[in-house]
Order: structure tokens, then sequence, then C-alpha cells
């Protein structure tokens, strides 16, 4: 792995939250292990590994039922490793997958049937190539038929450029970790509020209030990201998901305890009515429906 790589916090907390029954892990990742699946020799990091074996002993550990693995950028464009750990949870994990324009109708259908049920366009450009928005629109319009919907991961000022490209996608589009915003800033500021505006005017974007880790300036508890995580959840409680993000990617500040992040739901989806439609309701009815 890369000398510089932070591994998965080896002994997270239990949660002193407990998760509504049937939560839903809407956001992580499977990383090899690599002898048996391989890194894509394009890959921008090399990870440690992080097997399915691992994923499913933090599921239940923290309390979980399901998951929904998410292709890793290391792997590219080859989805053994997600599909793999799809297929040894049965119905208890869904895994969103990356495509290029060349993936066949059989392999998407193969994908299917072990639990895929998206796509996900990546456009944050130290993670990954460019890719002609031409080729995305393809995909878009090809998964349509099976009723995938597609993920999009972008930073905060990208969403400009990108507005008028993602409201010309069909089908729901759920954006990772809010769009990134700058959590400096205040919650009214332009940058969060086109955010907003994009969820408002768009009933099919969903967004997942992720990553406190990844966005706090101050680090641990994560208290500068309440604000922006807790008004996403307010303003859209029918959609919104909720992630660990483990085994947490190129994360270069600290390793997050899986435990606490769990603790830092009740701060965010401030009810039990919000937290059973971010946990239960909304990840069931987009993957297990």
């Amino acid at each position: 792995m890369d000398a510089d790589w932070l591994v998965f916090h080896p002994t997270p907390k239990k949660p002193d939250f407990r998760l509504p029954a049937g939560a839903v892990d809407a956001h992580c990742h499977v990383f090899g292990p690599e002898a048996e699946f391989p890194f894509a020799p394009e890959r921008k990091y090399t990870p440690c590994d992080a097997g399915k074996d691992q994923l499913f002993a933090l599921r239940d550990f923290l309390g979980f039922e399901r998951n929904v693995i998410v292709q890793a950028t290391c792997h590219g464009k080859d989805n053994r490793a997600m599909v793999d750990a799809c297929r040894a949870a049965s119905d208890r994990a869904r895994g969103i997958a990356s495509v290029g324009a060349e993936v066949s109708e059989r392999e998407l259908r193969d994908m299917h049937a072990a639990g895929v049920r998206g796509v996900r366009f990546n456009f944050v450009k130290r993670l990954v190539d460019d890719t002609p928005r031409e080729d995305f629109l393809e995909i878009a319009a090809r998964i349509q038929k099976l009723g995938w919907h597609i993920v999009v991961y972008f930073e905060a000022q990208d969403l400009e450029d990108l507005e008028p490209f993602l409201t010309q996608l069909p089908g729901t589009i759920v954006v990772d970790h809010m769009g990134r915003p700058d959590i400096s800033k205040p919650v009214n500021n332009p940058d969060f509020q086109r955010f907003l505006r994009l969820m408002e005017e768009n009933g099919n974007i969903w967004s997942k209030v992720t990553c406190p880790e990844r966005l706090s300036r101050q680090g641990p508890p994560y208290d500068d990201v309440v604000a922006h995580a807790a008004a996403v959840v307010a303003r859209f409680p029918d959609r919104v998901l909720w992630g660990t993000d483990w085994p947490h990617p190129n994360m270069k500040s600290h390793m997050p305890d899986d435990g606490a992040l769990v603790d830092f739901i009740p701060r965010i989806a401030r009810t039990p009515e919000q937290q059973r439609k971010l946990l239960v309701d909304n990840p069931m009815r987009l993957y297990w429906a």
C-alpha cells in the first residue's frame, strides 16, 4: 500500500446510539484483497486490503442489517471484488458499479443478478481520469431498463459547471457526501445554497449525508459538519442516505472510529422518524424495493 496510507480503525467503539432495526450502511467499499482481486493499473492510490469478511464483521458489530457497497476507484472498472461481496452477502448487500460505455448488456444483467443497483460517475479529478460526458449519458440511458440509479461524486466548486449535465440525467441521482461542501463557510453561503436549490428543484436528486470525517476542518467529533448535514436531512427527509464510508479511502488527517461515526447520526437526524427514514426506509425503497 502507499507509504502514507491510513489503515481503517482496528478496534472501533460500540456505538452508544442504537440503530433502528433493519438499518442500512448505504456507503462503504471493499479493497481486494489484492491477491484475489488485483487493483487497477490506472489507479491513483494503492490501499490496504479491506475485504468483504472485514466489512461484514463491522456491519454486525455496529448493528447494521445491510450494506450498499460502492465500487472503489482503486479497482477502476473491474467490479469483481464488489460483486463478489454482494453475492457473498446474499440479500443483505447491494452494489454500485463503475462501468464504461463498452460494458455489455450481459455484464449489466450479470451484475444486476448479483445485487448491483446503480452506477457511479466520478468527477473528482485527483481520483479518476476524465470521462467524456457523452459516455456517461449513454450509460445512464442504458441502465434505465434495469431500474438502476446514478451516484455522482463531485466537489462543491464543480457544481456550477456540472449542474446542467446533472439535470439531463434520467432516473434517480444520488449525490455523494452532500457534494463535498466547504464546511468553513456557513450553511447560508451561496455554494451550499446552490446545492440545496438543486435538490429543491429536482425531486429525483438525493444526497448522502456522509463523511463528516472527510469534510470537517476541526476533526472529531465533527461539530462543524452538523449544521450542513442536519439542514439536508430536515429539508429532504425522504431523499437522504447515510453510510460509514468504510474503510475510509484516502484519509490523510486521521482515521475515524466507525462507532463514533454512528454516534454522529442522531446529531443530524434528530427525531426517531428522521432516523428511520435515513437509515431504513429510504435505502430500502431505493435498493431493495
